[in-house]
């Protein structure tokens, strides 16, 4: 069992998502009160994750969601299909006036000394509404799945999300499955409906079950309530404050064998300087740093993320799990949107030390 993971050879699926899929409206470096048009990107930090892994790192995906009939949900199925990730829908009917909806993201990307400015309208939001029973799980599961993954936005989203990510997990369990969650905490997102006690609470719930735990040491702090030791660093790529908190996560939830996140110093919003840190059952290792020159900064940490389970996924080392995750997640920050446009090859090569000089 490399990194203290049961991970199983084979399955129909090799990656299992549940979350929310949005549409972001994208007006580039120009601001919301001035842009007078916008690219549509289909995103969601599960659905990212899926596709990436299906897209560019070749594996069997899926994702458990909802759909609504109306011509967002058409766009929006269309994205998923074209990222290749298998949809298991629950399907919602739009009433033509107000819903239910697929949530909308509006983000600009700043540009410079100006950063980006995110907000949300997720207003009678389909996802909100999934609850418990809404998916067969042992249906799903009954071909087998490697690895199932979800995260802290969809819990955030509701009283009944969090309960369905705790049904998915079990289900998750007894199938065999490696379960994830990237703890992504939004306080906007819980302010709306429990606030800070009550996500500390749904989220301590759901990471009992989990085996690999993706978030910062400001997510371990917000959505876990640790407090952790304090230790001065030098600067936001120092992995030592990470490093730190790991001992109380893993008092806390002894089942965790890995942890992650990326580290990543902001110069400007076009500047950054990017690392990533893992501890695997024990052992930890931390990435090389790069400089960044960032288009779209949205979807990185998803990105890092992709990377490091394809590599878990298929048994590399845990330096080199962690370089393809670093690689991948760097190179995200390339493209527009919120999902992949890199190669596997592109990413081998990044993750082994490769230059940005022009490929004949």
């Amino acid at each position: 069992m490399p990194y203290g993971l049961n991970i199983r050879r084979q399955g129909a699926l090799d990656f299992l998502a549940l979350g929310a899929l949005v549409h972001r409206l994208d007006p580039g470096a120009v601001p919301f009160g001035k842009a007078t048009e916008c690219q549509i990107h289909v995103s969601g930090g599960e659905f990212n994750c899926a596709a990436n892994l299906a897209d560019c790192f070749g594996l069997e995906t899926a994702i458990a969601t909802a759909m609504v009939a109306y011509p967002i949900g058409d766009l929006i199925a269309a994205r998923v299909q074209a990222m290749g990730v298998k949809p298991f829908y629950k399907s919602f009917s739009h009433n033509g006036v107000n819903g239910p909806n697929m949530a909308t993201v509006y983000s600009d990307r700043g540009y410079g000394v100006r950063p980006p400015v995110v907000f949300y309208n997720r207003a009678n939001e389909a996802a909100a509404q999934l609850k418990p029973g809404d998916f067969d799980w042992k249906a799903i599961f009954s071909g087998g799945v490697r690895w199932f993954h979800t995260g802290g936005i969809f819990a955030a989203l509701s009283p009944t999300t969090g309960e369905l990510i705790v049904e998915a997990m079990h289900a998750a369990k007894a199938a065999g499955a490696v379960v994830s969650f990237d703890l992504n905490y939004r306080e906007k997102l819980w302010s709306v409906w429990g606030g800070a006690s009550r996500a500390v609470e749904a989220m301590n719930r759901i990471v009992h079950s989990v085996d690999v735990l993706v978030g910062n040491e400001e997510d371990l702090q917000k959505a876990l309530g640790m407090e952790g030791p304090v230790v001065a660093r030098s600067s936001k790529l120092d992995p030592g404050s990470f490093l730190a908190i790991i001992d109380c996560v893993v008092k806390r939830h002894p089942q965790i064998k890995v942890i992650a996140t990326t580290l990543r110093e902001v110069h400007s919003t076009s500047r950054h300087s990017w690392s990533a840190v893992a501890w695997l059952n024990g052992e930890s290792c931390v990435a090389p740093t790069c400089e960044l020159d960032v288009l779209d900064r949205v979807g990185g940490g998803d990105g890092f993320a992709s990377g490091f389970f394809y590599g878990l996924l298929t048994g590399a080392s845990a330096e080199e799990a962690l370089r393809l995750g670093w690689a991948h997640g760097a190179l995200l920050t390339t493209y527009p949107g919120d999902t992949t446009m890199a190669t596997l090859e592109q990413v081998r090569a990044l993750a082994q030390g490769g230059s940005s000089r022009i490929q004949r």
